[in-house]
């Protein structure tokens, strides 16, 4: 593999942010190149860029302007000192908290190595303005990324897996071994890439799918029938008789079309 020698010294990788820097140059190049430019963004989002291993790569594209956003001072005045006509478009923060109509009058991508402690709450933030997100390449640990891009019928398929492939078309790109990072995680790594699907709004209660689905997971060995019951008693239905990992995402808007006529009972 191709390593390139940087001067590090001057951020540590921190456990609580769960920073774990990629150094294989050649995965920073494939992350980048995963950008298919999904309805014609003219500006990328990268989430914790640290020392800058795919801003360098992001900065050579043309067809896009890059922002990063990092709430890592050291990571900050690295980025400052190193990526000068970056300075601008560097935002100190936290994508938890950020609010986009700051920065991004139209629809922006996101791109970045997901701090694996976070990285669902990166996702239920990113669904929360999926209108303004129509792509989003990431790397984060491999169980998470193989769970949400598996499909229905598959032990990986989970809460993640429906809620974003309600929204979004997942690939799964490529796997990338601990050696690639400094200081190397304990997990294999794997990057995925979303794009905005056709769905502008689900034929179903948004707040209601999302109870559905999270409580069908919860007890996932079970039969719908009883994983839902604190949802309420549902009429007979032939999903409930299949398990939550059996369930494509238009089944589950119908098990939430169902729920919403129990309203007196949820």
């Amino acid at each position: 593999m191709n390593y390139k020698k940087r001067d590090d010294s001057r951020v540590r990788a921190k456990k609580h942010l769960g920073q774990h820097f990629l150094k294989d140059l050649n995965i920073a190049q494939r992350i980048v190149d995963g950008l298919s430019g999904h309805r014609d963004y003219d500006r990328v989002l990268e989430i914790g860029p640290g020392m800058g291993v795919l801003t360098q790569y992001l900065l050579t594209k043309t067809s896009f302007s890059t922002y990063v956003i990092e709430i890592d001072t050291e990571s900050v005045a690295y980025l400052q000192k190193h990526y000068e006509e970056l300075s601008p478009r560097i935002i100190e923060g936290d994508f938890l908290k950020f609010n986009p109509e700051e920065f991004f009058p139209k629809p922006f991508a996101i791109i970045g190595n997901f701090p694996y402690n976070i990285s669902s709450q990166i996702f239920f933030r990113a669904l929360q303005i999926r209108d303004r997100i129509p792509e989003i390449v990431c790397m984060l640990q491999k169980e998470v990324a193989q769970r949400i891009a598996s499909p229905p019928g598959n032990k990986d398929y989970g809460i993640l897996s429906v809620l974003l492939q309600a929204f979004y078309d997942i690939d799964y790109l490529v796997s990338v071994p601990p050696g690639a990072f400094d200081p190397p995680p304990k997990v294999q790594s794997g990057v995925i890439r979303l794009r905005r699907n056709a769905i502008t709004a689900l034929d179903c209660d948004e707040k209601l799918f999302f109870r559905v689905v999270k409580t069908a997971f919860n007890q996932r060995r079970k039969t719908l029938r009883n994983a839902l019951k604190p949802v309420g008693e549902f009429p007979d239905h032939p999903l409930l008789t299949k398990r939550a990992e059996q369930l494509s995402v238009n089944e589950f808007v119908t098990l939430t079309q169902i729920a919403a006529t129990m309203a007196p009972q949820i």
